[in-house]
């Protein structure tokens, strides 16, 4: 079955995202979804650097809400002059209008610094928490990245915080506005009428009051949304990054319907929460007109009765202006509240992250080691992904300096995991793994990482040129150096026969070469650094076999002196390697030369056998 097409309802990804059980997700390891109480205050937490353009944005708006009330004022002033034809004071009358002209213009200065201030504030937070989650991904356990989708993960870092962002400028720009327009308006109607000041003020909590029970209903859509967002990333970075064998098997179809799968589900989710969040505007818009039909109807009886306050009916009129822009706050941060919730569902996500458990850092005992001899000892580890389901039992390996060790057998037995373990990738369960004598948990990642050069049977090159990418361990290799890193890998061939050599550009990870070619780039990369022990997991599976001789006796030279742990389905690659680990369902099961392990007739005779019986 095709994993993507069976993601879930919108309502078990929806108790999924908000925290729920009954749902097995990739992602349990992040930090459960905190409060709405705990989201704000980290929102507030996340802002503070900036107090700075936090209080000159306030201030801007107290500044154009505060000179916009005084417009009503100044057109009603300009009414009364115009008593009627032939009575206008056309004097008094152009001074009101200059001081009408100059307030706009001020009003519309101070929108401009406070539009300016909340861009730079919002986009100032979103770029440090871009960084600040591109770094948590890097304190990660690589059994964290590992097991969790990587579209997921990249969505969490480019599109949930851009809508975080987007979120923070639109709820502070209706936030700031909102607050002071609410207490401006209200200091005026208070001078206008207490008595019909306070019925405004104690009816207008029924708008509030709506608008938070339909942000609760919608808000778990909203967190449902993002969630199938993230599978969607997740299975479209897996697809379109292995285009090739999608069509080479014919897979299109199946993940087409994956996607459209996904797609519905996101459809589904997207237009639950929109139509939810959509009711908030118009339900407060209904609440705060029949707020104003109750204030007109009240205003009316003052006007004929004098109770509950003496008012004319030109009084009532403003007093009618102010309590609609009273409103008018309400109404406009329930027009945004659908980006404000979609922004909350990200932070969350995001947070989550923030908050997921950190790989172990270096003790403060942990010292450097900065001159490698390459003697590594394996005493009785044990470790398996899985509690309940052993990998490694009861790994004993002694390994002198400068010795030859090959680690074979069938896959999934454990020899990549072995290599994970030696570079600190995975903690061991049991037992200890010294280098030098000193166990490795004792010694700095940094400097236990740099001890090893290590080349992968997936090869991995950046956007960059070849020198970049070769001189990747070594940024201040001289281009001589990289040039002769070059030469020892036989890469120097195909290097040298590119129209712009050694700065040629590599982009989309280098597929314009060939898997051969990239690999050979990777050797060279190893080479430059100069490990003292190396670690080779099918590093020469991808070469054909003339390049893997030359190759080979590059790897001989370079090893030459240094401990050397390769990982070969080849068996014609490590006939030479000074001892050969087989390998098989997690244990060592034989361990010998070449020639001793055939004469044994064991695992590995059939091994050999079976790879080159035919042949002969």
């Amino acid at each position: 079955m095709n994993p993507y097409t069976s993601a879930g309802s919108v309502s078990t990804v929806t108790a999924s995202a908000a925290g729920a059980t009954g749902r097995n997700d990739t992602v349990s390891s992040l930090a459960p979804p905190m409060s709405g109480t705990d989201l704000l205050r980290r929102l507030i937490v996340l802002i503070r650097p900036r107090a700075g353009l936090t209080i000159l944005a306030l201030l801007s708006a107290l500044t154009a809400v505060s000179l916009a009330l005084f417009v009503p004022i100044l057109i009603g002033q300009g009414i009364d002059i115009i008593i009627g034809a032939g009575q206008v004071n056309f004097t008094q009358l152009m001074s009101l209008l200059f001081e009408l002209a100059a307030v706009v213009c001020l009003v519309a200065l101070a929108q401009w610094i406070q539009g300016i201030t909340l861009s730079r504030l919002a986009y100032g937070t979103t770029c440090d928490l871009r960084i600040a989650v591109s770094e948590k991904i890097g304190r990660m356990p690589l059994s964290f990245i590992d097991s969790h989708p990587h579209g997921d993960l990249m969505s969490r870092v480019v599109n949930d915080v851009d809508l975080v962002g987007d979120g923070l400028l639109q709820g502070l720009t209706q936030l700031f506005t909102g607050v002071a327009t609410i207490v401006g308006t209200l200091l005026f109607m208070l001078s206008i009428s207490v008595p019909m000041a306070v019925i405004v003020v104690l009816v207008t909590p029924l708008s509030v009051l709506a608008a938070w029970l339909i942000a609760r209903l919608s808000d778990r859509s909203f967190a449902a949304q993002q969630a199938i967002l993230g599978q969607l990333g997740a299975h479209v970075e897996e697809y379109v990054g292995n285009q090739r064998l999608v069509s080479a098997f014919a897979f299109g179809d199946r993940a087409q319907a994956g996607f459209n799968t996904i797609n519905a589900e996101l459809y589904d989710a997207g237009e639950h929460a929109q139509f939810l969040s959509s009711l908030s505007n118009p339900g407060t818009r209904f609440i705060n007109n029949l707020i104003f039909a109750i204030v007109a109807g009240i205003g009316c009886i003052s006007v004929i009765t004098g109770k509950p306050a003496v008012l004319t009916v030109g009084g009532v009129q403003v007093f009618l202006s102010y309590a609609n822009q009273y409103t008018r706050p309400f109404n406009e941060i329930t027009s945004v509240i659908t980006q404000i919730q979609t922004a909350l569902a990200s932070a969350r996500r995001v947070f989550s992250l923030l908050d997921a458990k950190e790989e172990d850092p270096d003790h403060a005992s942990a010292i450097e080691i900065t001159a490698p001899q390459g003697r590594v000892d394996l005493n009785h580890v044990d470790f398996s992904y899985v509690k309940d389901r052993p990998l490694l039992q009861d790994i004993c390996v002694h390994a002198s300096a400068g010795q030859r060790i090959a680690l074979v057998g069938p896959t999934g037995c454990g020899k990549t995991t072995l290599i994970n373990l030696l570079l600190r990738f995975y903690e061991v369960d049991a037992g200890e793994i010294l280098l030098d004598g000193q166990d490795i948990r004792g010694l700095t990642r940094r400097s236990l990482r740099t001890s090893f050069g290590m080349v992968l049977q997936d090869s991995w090159l950046f956007e960059g040129t070849i020198h970049d990418n070769i001189a990747y361990g070594r940024p201040g290799a001289t281009r001589e150096e990289v040039q002769e890193a070059a030469r020892r890998a036989h890469a120097d061939g195909f290097i040298n026969a590119l129209p712009e050599g050694f700065d040629t550009l590599i982009i989309d990870d280098g597929s314009s070469f060939s898997q051969g070619q990239r690999q050979l780039l990777c050797i060279a990369r190893v080479m430059l650094t100069d490990p003292a022990i190396l670690l080779l997991d099918e590093a020469t599976s991808s070469i054909d076999t003339r390049t893997e001789l030359q190759v080979q006796a590059a790897f001989d030279e370079l090893m030459r002196g240094r401990t050397s742990f390769v990982v070969a389905h080849r068996l014609s690659t490590i006939q030479d390697a000074d001892m050969i680990l087989v390998m098989h369902e997690g244990n060592i099961i034989e361990c010998g030369t070449h020639e001793e392990l055939l004469a044994r007739g064991g695992f590995y005779a059939d091994l050999y056998e079976a790879q080159f019986a035919s042949t002969e």
